[in-house]
């Protein structure tokens, strides 16, 4: 089973990679993705359960708050680039 648009993908299988445990996803999954081999995912907890992402989360958030501060400071920030 495969959809898109929040609903379900089913079932990944757990396999063993060297000593740890990995999935296999689905091409549809890294197609829509774009990631390939060496890439990075993040995965974060949701409300729904959890969630992987290309995104790093954290830098994310920390771009979210350089945009918030320049908002604020906007003149600050202007007088301090002359």
């Amino acid at each position: 089973m495969t959809e898109k648009n929040g609903e379900a993908f089913g079932a990944l299988k757990i396999i063993r990679i060297g000593n740890s445990l990995g999935v296999v996803l689905p091409r549809e999954i890294v197609a829509d993705l774009a990631v390939e081999k060496g890439d990075r995912l993040y995965l974060t907890r949701s409300p729904e359960g959890y969630r992987i992402t290309k995104c790093d989360p954290d830098f994310e958030r920390r771009a979210a708050l350089a945009r918030r501060i320049i908002s604020q400071r906007h003149n600050a920030l202007r007088q301090l680039a002359k």
